[in-house]
């Protein structure tokens, strides 16, 4: 008995292994080979439209935005308008205190009146001089003497008439007035401030010429501004109205680059109809600049151009692996065939949306499976190996 229950122990033992070699088995057969045809990521080429465009961000401005400031210093008495107000040429903004332009004029114009009143004696001396000199009653160095003091005379009225001029253009800059017809768009003064125009003209008022024309002052990187043009179309969109896009037209492309960090970007002038008003001076626009456009054209993922396998090590490679580092830095895609059969297929690039590339030329059509990601992770080349203990 005993013999017998060994014996069919052991036998169990036995079948017990036989039905997980088994199951081993069929688990590689079928879910291996699933794994296996799944270790990479695949993408397939089509046929599809492909619109490039160049992306920036700039402020909205008024093509004319006139800083208006004042040449003589005061305080201000009078204000006549204020933001958003509508204004013409000419038109008064505002008043400085007069009082101290007024007694400067009345004081060059006093000092004026007592340089003709000096100049008038210093005539009628020159005048009897020469009378007197024709008679021989005086001497010929009273008479140059005479005519000296009647030409500084002469100089010292021109001097007291520039005074008086000046002080009544001074009086006149007390008045602030409109250089341009427009609107206020920003008032930094207001009544009973001192300002001073010692060092620099201070501006108190801003006036946009026109906002029913503006324009966007947009950074564009060095790298996409050799594609841009004059007259090139633009659309944008506005934080206040994001659901709405803008029209508008490049105007100017500035040659003056700005370098931050060593990165260089030209500022793109970009002309913008306002005629309904709601584009505000200040806001932030996102432009997209068109480049180019393909209509129906065979394209790519561009994280198949990304894909790169790693080649495997063998023994005496050394030789090659220069020849196959030149070979991967050509622009090629990887086609995925039967058995995890990875086919390089080399191909000519058009223009790229960020997200797929237009191909040119290559042995390629629709449909066909490229991959995109290796989803194997590489691992020590270790064998694997099974072992059952028997107690």
């Amino acid at each position: 008995m005993q013999k017998l229950k060994a014996l069919f122990t052991r036998k169990g033992w036995l079948g017990l292994i036989a039905v997980l070699a088994l199951g081993g088995g069929a688990y590689f057969a079928f879910v291996g080979k699933d794994k296996a045809q799944a270790r990479y990521k695949t993408q397939v080429a089509d046929v599809g439209d492909i619109h490039q465009v160049i992306t920036a961000n700039g402020t909205l401005n008024p093509v004319v935005l006139v800083n208006v400031g004042t040449q003589v210093s005061g305080t201000v008495k009078r204000l006549y308008v204020d933001f958003n107000d509508t204004v013409t040429p000419g038109q008064v903004l505002a008043e400085l205190d007069p009082s101290l332009f007024q007694a400067a004029l009345h004081q060059s114009e006093a000092n004026q009146a007592n340089s003709d009143a000096g100049l008038k004696l210093a005539q009628a001396k020159e005048k009897r001089a020469r009378e007197l000199l024709a008679k021989n009653f005086i001497s010929q160095t009273a008479m140059d003497e005479a005519a000296q003091a009647f030409e500084a005379a002469q100089a010292q009225a021109r001097l007291a008439r520039a005074q008086v001029e000046r002080d009544r253009i001074n009086l006149r800059y007390a008045v602030i007035r409109s250089p341009i017809a427009g609107v206020v768009v920003a008032r930094s003064i207001d009544v009973g401030q001192t300002v001073a125009a010692s060092f620099q003209t201070p501006t108190l008022f801003q006036i946009a010429k026109d906002l029913r024309d503006m324009q966007i002052d947009s950074s564009v990187a060095e790298a996409d501004v050799g594609t841009i043009f004059v007259g090139q179309a633009v659309r944008f969109t506005v934080d206040a109205f994001q659901d709405k896009n803008f029209k508008g037209k490049v105007k100017q492309i500035r040659l003056n680059p700005t370098v931050q960090q060593n990165v260089v970007t030209y500022n793109v002038v970009v002309g913008v109809d306002n005629s309904e008003g709601q584009l505000l001076p200040g806001m932030t626009a996102h432009v997209k600049i068109a480049v180019a456009d393909r209509k129906q054209v065979l394209r790519v993922a561009n994280a198949t151009l990304r894909f790169k396998p790693e080649a495997p090590e063998e023994e005496g490679d050394k030789n090659n692996k220069r020849e196959r580092k030149k070979k991967e830095d050509s622009t090629q895609v990887y086609r995925l065939e039967k058995d995890d059969k990875l086919v390089p297929v080399k191909v000519k690039l058009g223009i790229t949306d960020g997200a797929n590339t237009e191909i040119v030329e290559g042995d390629l059509k629709a449909g066909v499976v490229l991959v995109t990601k290796d989803t194997v992770q590489k691992k020590s080349k270790e064998k694997s190996s099974f072992s059952f203990r028997m107690f």
